[in-house]
């Protein structure tokens, strides 16, 4: 793992957060909770022209407030301020791209409760992970078209559950009808649509019957944005967490189609985890070279079944990836900003709950400081405003999702993922204001 190093610049943002602390989150919590009282046109006024190159990404939508991947959490988001809405996509048994989280759907479902499908229940390896539940690659979209949705994490956003049982699973033909009708007055939203597990579903993974699924998730997504007509690259970036996929559509299926769009290559734990397809590609004896181009000689020792992320995130790969392929990195924000646990947790918020259990260390990754040098745009996950996902400085101040998003920002980064968009709207602002020069 590269040294941690402290940062001038984080300092001096550090600084000026210290005084957002424990008020700008009680005041966060109480916009969280007013959210649906808003008149959805009050945030019309954060998309002017002057936003210098900063976005904000509604992460599955604005997931804070609604079920994650539903039309009406991609639509709050939009009207909260979000410039970018994040369909995380998985394929049907008829090869149709819908929004989930990931293609084991029990936990954003209501399958079990469907009796004609108990019979589905299952357990498959995903990504070398064993899960036991219903799968998308097993159903028609006209059948999940009978589930309906409901909060992934019901303990911590209980007000979410309210609105169980009431939206469908999307396509991502209706997440870009969705954009094109909020798209009005001038104002033009844009997807950040994320290939999940894409070495399984291409390669690796059965269908309930035994058969290969056999499905390009990449080459859906492309098929999927030609048809509907939605391929300007300023209002799509394509992320994943597989390089191969990244490569193979800025190398061949992009230039196929005719279309040309900015991929994001994203990071697990860089001291972790590894790039699944290159556990699959080189634990199967593929030939390396042929799928990863000049990326293997980037890596001491190329790249293996045990590469991590971390040999992935240093300054000739970043300067590599750029060259040769990705318009952006987006990281895991915990190895950006690293945190040491808080013992014992706190109550912050005065709920009578002590969830916030982490504390900043004043240290910034090299890899922000690489990415940005190679031209990279920077875009950390992922931002949450409750307080099990918040931290205090390393002064002891609780630091709102606001004060975390303004460091952020701060720090060089052009735009983050965060559950609650209209916070991070609010950071906006509150950063483009304090950053402005007067003549």
């Amino acid at each position: 793992m590269p040294a941690l190093r402290p940062s001038v610049t984080h300092f001096l943002a550090l600084a000026g957060l210290l005084l957002l602390g424990t008020a700008c989150a009680t005041a966060v919590a109480k916009d969280a909770a007013a959210s649906d009282a808003r008149p959805v046109s009050a945030t019309d006024r954060n998309h002017r022209p002057d936003h210098q190159g900063l976005i904000v990404i509604g992460h599955r939508g604005a997931s804070g407030y609604r079920p994650e991947h539903t039309l009406e959490s991609y639509r709050l988001a939009i009207r909260q301020g979000a410039d970018f809405i994040e369909p995380d996509l998985v394929a049907t048994r008829d090869g149709v791209l819908v929004a989930r989280h990931e293609n084991e759907i029990s936990g954003t479902t209501d399958v079990a409760t469907h009796p004609e499908f108990a019979g589905r229940r299952t357990t498959k390896v995903i990504d070398g992970i064993s899960m036991t539940g219903w799968f998308t690659e097993d159903f028609t979209l006209a059948e999940l078209k009978t589930l309906r949705a409901k909060e992934r994490i019901p303990a911590i956003r209980p007000a979410n559950t309210r609105f169980d049982g009431m939206y469908t699973i999307p396509t991502l033909a209706e997440v870009i009808a969705l954009v094109k009708r909020e798209s009005r007055n001038g104002r033009k939203v844009g997807i950040y649509p994320e290939t999940k597990h894409p070495t399984y579903f291409a390669r690796e993974g059965r269908r309930l019957d035994g058969r290969p699924i056999a499905i390009s998730l990449g080459a859906k997504l492309v098929e999927t944005l030609v048809a509907e007509g939605f391929t300007d690259p300023k209002r799509i970036y394509v992320q994943s967490f597989e390089f191969g996929n990244l490569i193979e559509l800025k190398k061949k299926l992009m230039p196929a189609a005719g279309i040309d769009l900015p991929l994001v290559q994203l990071y697990e734990d860089l001291n972790e985890a590894r790039p699944y397809d290159l556990v699959y590609n080189a634990s199967h004896g593929s030939d390396m070279q042929a799928l990863y181009g000049g990326l293997t000689g980037q890596v001491e020792g190329g790249l293996t079944a045990t590469t991590r992320y971390g040999a992935l995130a240093t300054e000739p790969v970043l300067q590599w990836m750029k060259a040769n392929y990705a318009s952006g990195v987006g990281p895991w924000k915990g190895n950006l900003l690293p945190r040491l646990p808080l013992a014992p947790p706190i109550d912050a918020n005065g709920d009578g709950k002590a969830e916030l259990a982490g504390q900043g260390t004043a240290l910034v990754h090299p890899m922000l400081a690489w990415a940005l040098k190679a031209g990279l745009q920077v875009h950390p996950y992922t931002l949450r405003a409750e307080e099990t996902f918040l931290a205090q400085t390393p002064g002891g101040v609780t630091q709102s999702v606001v004060a975390e998003a303004m460091q952020l920002y701060g720090l060089g980064a052009q735009g983050f993922f965060i559950d609650q968009p209209d916070q991070g709207v609010l950071a906006r602002e509150m950063f483009l204001e304090l950053s402005r020069v007067e003549p």
